[in-house]
């Protein structure tokens, strides 16, 4: 009967042990929420269009903004994204920080590696608006990902006509 008693808690044992090991590896497998990465990159500017006509970056100077940005997902499908950009503008004469954009936004995972950001602009240089961004993870590693997005910034306000434009970004999320 005692042998019994041994052979039957030790089979509990086991189960449980073979249990709580397989609840174990499966949340190590699952990202707890919230979850926070940061990221950096670079964007290029394209082209945008007014009223006044088109204007094509690499033209008559050359603006690249320097994104600095965290994510701070609450569920796999939605989080919040801040983001702070210094542009910083070249001639052949000089070089400077033209313009600083604050740029808030909701993400929302669209799966398959791509991510929807719909982002408010404000800018240093009095200038407001949207950008939606539409972004894909080309590269997985273990502690960081490597991504391009194309973001369409409209912009409104200071006294300038409404404008809208097409650029492109890439950069690292750690």
């Amino acid at each position: 009967m005692q042998i019994q008693i041994i052979k039957i808690s030790f089979t509990i044992c086991c189960i449980c042990s073979l249990f709580s090991s397989s609840v174990t590896l499966a949340q190590n497998l699952q990202p707890t929420y919230p979850k926070i990465a940061g990221y950096l990159g670079i964007v290029h500017p394209i082209v945008s269009f007014s009223s006044e006509g088109s204007h094509t970056n690499f033209k008559d100077s050359y603006i690249v903004g320097l994104p600095i940005g965290i994510n701070i997902w609450k569920s796999a499908k939605i989080g919040f994204s801040s983001e702070i950009v210094p542009f910083i503008k070249a001639t052949n004469t000089s070089s400077k920080v033209n313009n600083v954009l604050f740029h808030p936004g909701i993400l929302v995972a669209l799966g398959n590696g791509f991510t929807f950001a719909g982002r408010l602009a404000f800018e240093t240089s009095g200038r407001y608006g949207l950008t939606p961004v539409f972004n894909k993870v080309v590269k997985k590693n273990k502690g960081s990902s490597y991504f391009v997005a194309i973001p369409l910034p409209a912009r409104f306000g200071n006294d300038q006509s409404s404008s809208y434009g097409i650029g492109f970004q890439f950069g690292i999320a750690f």
